[in-house]
């Protein structure tokens, strides 16, 4: 089988299950995503060592975890307030690094303690915060997390045409010291292509305004781009292609999620103003 249908059977059956557990169970949801968020930390913190650098690989695991946790159980309690709780959550894990890191007798403390503290904000928070906006929203008769899947459907349409459209036509470089396969063309018709959908997630959707809809494209567009060009910068600087192997066609599971990544807790701040608040 060619790359391209690896890739295409891989992200098909990654957006058929995001998309039934949105439709089926918050708790299938979370479950989905807890496991996205195990395999993160394993593959973050095991590309991430060396000899110059040994962070703190199982308790940097089991602190991501139960952050994880801890967030998507402050997200079930429902109440707006206890979400600003998750900025008090991490506070103690973090500390602990610092602490632990006087037993170890490691070679360069300051880089084991920031990596292993990268690995729990850069993974654990923004598959957590996934899990704050599955807000269930009535479209036709049924109650589904409306602003949740558009956020989905959107990232995968710009990265879809992005891939496509650059793959066929692109000759500009987008950001070549990072990632030379990104062209202008590809990224301009993945914007376009992301602005077409999310003017049909609105007339489907009318529940959210279509001002808010453009703007959560916006944010996909802008940091979702960072995203994808953040992990390809540590994978540069790793001299790695890939950051695993566990998906076939696409790589590991830092670059299947790459965009959300980076671009979740901007669209989560977006949510919790324009949906919850307003």
């Amino acid at each position: 089988m060619s790359n391209f249908w690896t890739r295409t059977v891989t992200g098909l059956s990654m957006v058929f299950l995001i998309i039934a557990s949105l439709i089926f169970s918050k708790f299938l949801f979370s479950l989905f995503f807890f496991f996205i968020t195990v395999l993160g930390l394993w593959e973050f913190f095991r590309i991430i060592a060396s000899d110059n650098c040994q962070p703190q690989k199982s308790y940097g695991t089991l602190a991501g975890i139960l952050i994880y946790i801890l967030i998507v159980l402050i997200g079930y309690l429902g109440n707006l307030l206890y979400f600003f709780y998750i900025l008090l959550v991490p506070i103690p894990f973090f500390f602990f690094s610092f602490i632990i890191e006087i037993f170890r007798r490691k070679p360069q403390p300051v880089v084991n303690i920031a990596t292993t503290i990268m690995g729990m904000i850069w993974i654990s928070f923004p598959f957590a915060m996934l899990n704050l906006m599955f807000y269930r929203q009535p479209v036709y008769g049924f109650d589904i997390p409306v602003y949740l899947a558009g956020y989905f459907i959107i990232t995968w349409v710009y990265d879809t045409g992005a891939y496509l459209y650059g793959k066929s036509f692109g000759k500009n470089k987008f950001f070549e010291r990072i990632s030379p396969k990104k062209t202008w063309e590809g990224t301009i018709a993945g914007i376009a292509a992301a602005i077409v959908i999310a003017l049909v997630i609105a007339m489907i959707a009318p529940v959210i305004p279509v001002t808010d809809w453009l703007v959560l494209t916006g944010l996909i567009v802008i940091f979702g781009t960072s995203g994808d060009l953040i992990e390809s910068l540590f994978k540069r600087s790793l001299n790695l292609k890939d950051s695993g192997s566990l998906l076939p066609g696409h790589g590991g599971i830092l670059d299947r999620f790459d965009a959300i990544l980076i671009s979740a807790p901007f669209v989560f701040l977006h949510f919790l103003i324009r949906v919850l608040i307003i």
